[in-house]
């Protein structure tokens, strides 16, 4: 598609902060994204691709592309962190706080609207038959997605290496996932320095290949606007305020509730996170699943799996999932505070600083971006981590098949060995249905989970 708006595209670059675009304009456009935002990062990033570049024609392949790149080196959702990039590239501070918060808004919203019915009717029998089926698609979700990010990143013997190593080092020795995500990163950079082949980058979120819309003929032009031209004592003072923003709770819970509350466990253990959420979302889970369940005991793993299914079935990036920990964990530590109210500030809590995090990385390094451009280093360390990734994602794939199929699961040391006497049959068999749906029809990511939690909620009240 690449009709173009009413409003006039120039044919050379205009003048700095001159691109004709009003910040409503722009803010009616990322609510229109933020609603379309579902399938993950790849089906989130097409989508702005087709609005900005194609349809709107407000900033060109080229542009969109090196601001992908760069997202894909930083912690966090990449796709949120695109439309910050973006929204900041055409207006500034506001655009780019704009374009990110409505980026997560509707998710939030959704999710925490499931997650009251889930606590408060998920024992009722329909409800309880949604999520029985929601689990059996999602695991047929996380399989497509360690075959999809392993076709993609598993280009040859060194990287396929990577990926064997970080799967035995997680699934038998339970090591932690941030030590899994440096050590491939180091490994790779050195494999950059020393220009090896096997660590040359390549592939990723690609938007769908078409005619190429090229920056001097969008709005914002080839030139960039002076705010995007980099200013040492902005970023300075940009990364600041949002370290203030991102820590400043962190430290006040901790110096006021003390360091064994429930809300000061959630700050501390997500603040963490942001730091190390490389990989998307399914890698994140892993370690969300390995600490929220084996060591805070915030949830039991089928929870993890009702989670993962909300988040695949809202708005929004599915890193939104840890919102679910995050309220469950308040709701069941609530102490002398209403469990409700509760859950409510314990999914905000999260939510917050999950997401702060990532408007600084893009204020603060955004304008600098430039010097990032062709390092071969930097990019071998992202493509060994993304090697990496599709052992962590296999391990979580294996967790949750465990937890879906058996109804009964022992601990041995750190891993966790199914009671093969307790396979769960309708469980094994609707698994199944989905995957033949995603793998062999390749039916979408909605209509199986749909379809999924109908047959799932009809098998529970007959039953």
């Amino acid at each position: 598609m690449t009709a173009r708006t009413s409003s006039t595209i120039p044919a050379h670059s205009p003048p700095d902060g001159h691109h004709g675009i009003s910040l409503n304009e722009a803010t009616r456009l990322w609510a229109r994204i933020a609603a379309l935002s579902f399938g993950g990062p790849a089906g989130q990033i097409a989508v702005m691709h087709r609005l900005l570049v194609e349809e709107k024609r407000w900033i060109g392949e080229e542009r969109f592309l090196h601001a992908l790149n760069y997202c894909m080196l930083l912690p966090g959702p990449e796709a949120q962190q695109l439309a910050v990039y973006i929204g900041w590239l055409l207006h500034k501070t506001r655009g780019g706080l704009i374009a990110g918060t409505l980026f997560v808004l509707p998710g939030f919203l959704a999710i925490l609207a499931l997650s009251y019915i889930y606590v408060l009717l998920g024992h009722v029998p329909i409800i309880e038959g949604l999520f029985f089926g929601l689990k059996a698609a999602v695991l047929a979700i996380v399989m497509q997605a360690v075959v999809r990010v392993g076709s993609r990143a598993l280009k040859n013997n060194a990287m396929r290496g990577i990926a064997v190593g970080a799967f035995l080092a997680i699934f038998f020795l339970g090591a932690p996932f941030p030590l899994i995500i440096v050590a491939a990163g180091l490994i790779g950079f050195l494999g950059g320095r020393k220009g090896l082949a096997a660590f040359r980058s390549g592939g990723g979120h690609g938007p769908a290949s078409g005619d190429v819309v090229h920056d001097r003929d969008t709005a914002l032009g080839e030139r960039l606007p002076d705010h995007a031209r980099p200013s040492l004592g902005w970023s300075l003072r940009i990364s600041a305020l949002f370290l203030l923003l991102w820590l400043g709770p962190v430290l006040a819970l901790f110096l006021t509730l003390g360091p064994d509350n429930v809300f000061t466990h959630i700050a501390s253990f997500f603040s963490q996170m942001a730091v190390v959420t490389f990989g998307g979302a399914y890698a994140v889970l892993a370690y969300v699943a390995q600490e929220a369940v084996g060591t805070f005991g915030w949830l039991r793993p089928g929870e993890m799996l009702d989670g993962l299914g909300m988040a695949e079935t809202t708005p929004g990036p599915l890193i939104m999932v840890t919102q679910f920990v995050g309220f469950l964990a308040a709701f069941r530590e609530s102490g002398a505070m209403h469990p409700l109210l509760a859950a409510t500030l314990g999914a905000m809590l999260t939510t917050w600083v999950t997401f702060v995090p990532c408007f600084l990385w893009i204020f603060a390094g955004a304008p600098f971006v430039e010097r990032l451009r062709g390092n071969p280093a930097l990019s071998a360390a992202l493509t060994a981590i993304t090697a990496a990734v599709v052992g962590v994602i296999l391990n979580l794939a294996i967790w949750f098949a465990i937890h879906t199929l058996f109804r009964q699961v022992q601990r041995l040391g750190w891993i966790d060995m199914p009671v093969l006497s307790s396979v769960n049959i309708p469980a094994v068999l609707l698994s199944a249905g989905a995957m033949i749906a995603v793998f062999r029809f390749r039916i979408g990511v909605l209509p199986v989970l749909g379809v999924c939690a109908g047959i799932g909620a009809a098998y529970i009240l007959l039953a």
